[in-house]
């Protein structure tokens, strides 16, 4: 190792021992420097849902009502997982455009199994997520095997998956789902009760908490810098007063839906895989600088295999959860605007489009912006190809935003 590298691991300590030396002030501060390097987060996407809520509330404040807030995360579930899954593709810098018509597939395969052929729905939910996950694998194949650009093998997907939905479907068009269905009930009428609720609120801050600690030890131990226990203490209890109120304001009406729930647990699993296990670190590794993760020693092609393969099998599951929602699969599953709704969503919510940056919790807040945005423009009465447009401004913003401060951030590494 050379001297100047030397010197700037050095520097780095300094720099750490100073900000934990600081306390809050110092975190304070280290914050500020990272949005001056570009480095923002989801701070835009949420500074802009804020706007959209102040917005709408003040054109029509139903939209800011206990059963509207019920309806947006209930609705935006199923597509939100389709994001999630996006958001694994888009971290290495690819592009899965056939994830609406493998949900669409998948659903069909799911009815046409539970309703034509009497399988029960336990097998026939099982049988369109191997599906799915088939699918992803034979997109791996594609593209490490054969050398398929991601863009080609999904846009060829989008088309022929969508003939298969037509062709599993057949002459009947559309299958409507039995209403005392497992699936059915799920989706649609299953919510959580107020004191289960709280309880999961609790168990929530405390596991904050928890980990939040475990990784302070294990950063102290190893001298990096580590944020003080009183600010840690602050942002768990203000979890519970957040997560506190709003499980009471949605008790109001029905409460938390156990589909939003599901959605939700996904979303943590997903981002304790891609911060905490060897996984994730390669995904970010790969996306960041795929020739220098080869040479690094990680299995690359290991790394695209699993992440197509959970993309499709997300995609499977939102459509699976889609059609218990809507009760019924059709020729139109999939196929409307449900692609374009869920990357939307994964680049609104903070994924990069150049990969290596993001995390699962951008499928959770564009999601949430995109059906925000949905449900206001119905509740204001203005037209579905206004929400298109809109649709479109705010995915042009987010991209935007993401151009700028990836130049910010190369400009601040190259000072």
């Amino acid at each position: 190792m050379t001297d100047t590298a030397n010197q700037s691991i050095a520097a780095d300590l300094a720099d750490e021992r100073l900000i934990r030396a600081q306390g809050i002030g110092g975190y304070v501060r280290q914050f500020l420097g990272r949005l001056r390097a570009g480095d923002l987060g989801s701070l835009p996407v949420i500074i802009g849902l804020l706007v959209i809520c102040v917005g709408f509330y003040s054109a029509e404040p139903r939209f800011l009502s206990s059963r509207s807030i019920v309806s947006i995360t209930q609705f935006a579930a199923p597509i939100g997982i389709i994001a999630l899954g996006i958001v694994l593709v888009l971290l290495l810098g690819e592009i899965d455009l056939s994830v609406g018509s493998v949900s669409g597939f998948t659903a069909a395969i799911m009815a046409v199994l539970v309703v034509n052929e009497g399988y029960s729905m336990i097998v026939a939910i099982l049988a369109a997520l191997v599906a799915g996950l088939l699918i992803g694998a034979f997109y791996a194949v594609l593209y490490t095997r054969v050398g398929v650009p991601s863009f080609v093998f999904s846009l060829a997907g989008l088309l022929g998956f969508q003939g298969a939905l037509l062709y599993v479907l057949g002459t009947q068009g559309t299958i409507n789902l039995p209403s005392d269905s497992f699936l059915v009930q799920f989706t649609r009428f299953e919510f959580v009760s107020p004191t289960m609720s709280y309880v999961l609120v609790v168990l929530i801050a405390v596991a904050y908490a928890g980990t939040q600690l475990l990784s302070v030890r294990r950063r102290s131990a190893a001298g990096l810098s580590s944020p003080p226990v009183v600010l840690i203490a602050l942002k768990a209890v203000a979890l519970l007063v957040g997560l506190g109120f709003l499980s009471y304001y949605v008790n109001i009406d029905r409460g938390w839906s156990y589909l939003w729930v599901l959605f939700a647990v996904l979303v943590v699993l997903m981002d304790v895989a891609l911060r905490r296990t060897r996984w994730g670190r390669h995904v970010f590794a790969v996306g960041g600088n795929e020739e220098a993760a080869r040479r690094s020693g990680i299995k690359v092609n290991r790394v695209y295999f699993s992440v197509f393969a959970l993309t499709s099998l997300f995609a499977a599951l939102g459509g699976l959860l889609q059609a218990g929602l809507q009760t019924s699969v059709s020729q139109a599953s999939g196929t409307t605007d449900t692609n374009l709704t869920a990357i939307a969503a994964a680049v609104i919510g903070g994924t990069s489009l150049f990969g290596g940056r993001g995390s699962a919790y951008a499928a959770m807040l564009g999601i949430i912006v995109l059906q925000a945005i949905q449900t206001g423009l119905n509740l204001v009465g203005v037209d579905s190809s206004v929400r298109f447009m809109v649709t479109g401004g705010v995915l042009l913003l987010a991209v935007a935003i993401d151009s700028v401060s990836r130049r910010a951030r190369s400009s601040s590494g190259r000072g």
